[in-house]
């Protein structure tokens, strides 16, 4: 009885010091109630589900150790909402009509900060068209709008491009590091230059390195699923297996 007592004891102590997630959700979209929910990270190749849980009431939650950090997507049925990051924390994850955001642990506050800019860089750009339709009637000629709102774009461009850049730079050493460079590199260039700053662990994860042949063989970042878009948010399946696939530091 003493040994089993002691046994048990032991498996409390080591689960009481392993790495633990805790995903706390809210929803105000109605049709998610009665839904169940999927969190799925790459497994060994294969997208499998890490937890699932039903929405209850508006609220959710995922609970469990954790033995790495995983970039992970949420799911209902087949289809993906939203990337997050699988940490050890208190995970908050928001999501409503207008938003949808992943907050509370380091890597998940720096992802939805970069998103966050990134969508409003983006907007600009896309207010640049309702602009154009303004100062045409506002009887400028067609010529002078051009040259105002080209160079206006270029400026937005430049800062997308800078953004881009130095978060990945900067997460080189986690799993947002690859994350954002497959997902959101946009040129040539801008990948030349991000890679000419990586260590050769970065280098050498799988996927950043397909994705790197294939652009400067083809010098297409746009033709391969490992260069999907995140909008708002979003990722899907294909994608969330180019970044995670073959490389046992990044999941």
């Amino acid at each position: 009885m003493k040994k089993v007592l002691y046994l048990i004891a032991c498996v409390a102590m080591l689960t009481s010091c392993a790495d633990q997630y805790n995903i706390q959700g809210s929803s105000s979209v109605s049709i998610l109630d009665g839904s169940k929910l999927y969190l799925k990270v790459l497994k060994e190749k294969d997208l499998s589900d890490l937890d699932s849980c039903e929405v209850v009431h508006g609220q959710f939650h995922f609970a469990g150790l954790l033995d790495t950090t995983y970039m992970a997507s949420l799911h209902i049925g087949e289809q993906s909402i939203m990337p997050l990051v699988v940490e050890k924390g208190n995970i908050v994850v928001r999501i409503d009509n207008a938003l949808q955001k992943v907050s509370g642990t380091p890597l998940n506050d720096a992802l939805y900060d970069f998103l966050d800019k990134h969508t409003r860089l983006q907007n600009q750009l896309q207010e640049l068209d309702h602009r154009f339709s303004q100062m045409l009637l506002d009887g400028i000629e067609e010529d002078e709008i051009d040259r105002i709102l080209s160079a206006e774009a270029a400026v937005i461009a430049q800062q997308e491009d800078s953004l881009v850049s130095d978060f990945v730079v900067a997460n080189f050493e986690n799993v947002l590091g690859p994350f954002v460079f497959i997902q959101m590199s946009s040129s040539v260039p801008q990948i030349e230059h991000i890679m000419s700053k990586a260590p050769e662990s970065f280098k050498r994860i799988e996927s950043v390195a397909e994705f790197y042949k294939y652009v400067t063989n083809t010098g297409d970042t746009h033709k391969t699923e490992s260069s999907a878009s995140v909008n708002n948010g979003e990722i899907d399946d294909a994608t969330i297996q180019d970044i995670l696939n073959g490389n046992d530091n990044v999941h």
